[in-house]
């Protein structure tokens, strides 16, 4: 069988297709989201662990882009529901952590952590 090529958008693409009618599918686990989620119209979460109980909630027919933190478990998910048949699946690259640090809505506790330029020494402010 051949390998199915995952599709990938950056998070400013998202917001575009966001605008178009895209769902967004957050994978991130229950408490992860609701610390912090993407502040869209369209958004419903899943996380990986349920994915195989929750899978027909998945609308088969619309255009998906699935996230998460940081792109990695949304890839994963991505590939396997490729292999169940979903067609129309995008994967959000760099997930909730660039989508913040671009400054796009979200919604709740900011998990982005203030990186300062030298480690956090007690000279550097």
């Amino acid at each position: 069988m051949e390998a199915i090529k995952i599709k990938e958008v950056c998070p400013t693409s998202t917001l575009e297709l966001i605008t178009r009618g895209y769902l967004i599918l957050d994978v991130r686990e229950e408490d992860e989201f609701l610390e912090c989620t993407f502040d869209v119209p369209r958004i419903m979460n899943i996380p990986v662990s349920q994915l195989e109980e929750r899978i027909d909630e998945i609308p088969i027919d619309e255009k998906v882009i699935v996230a998460c933190l940081t792109g990695q478990r949304s890839y994963s998910v991505v590939q396997f529901l490729n292999e169940k048949g979903f067609t129309n699946l995008l994967n959000m690259k760099k997930g909730l952590e660039k989508w913040i640090q671009k400054g796009f809505p979200y919604k709740g506790q900011t998990i982005i952590e203030e990186k300062s330029c030298c480690g956090g020494h007690s000279h550097c402010k």
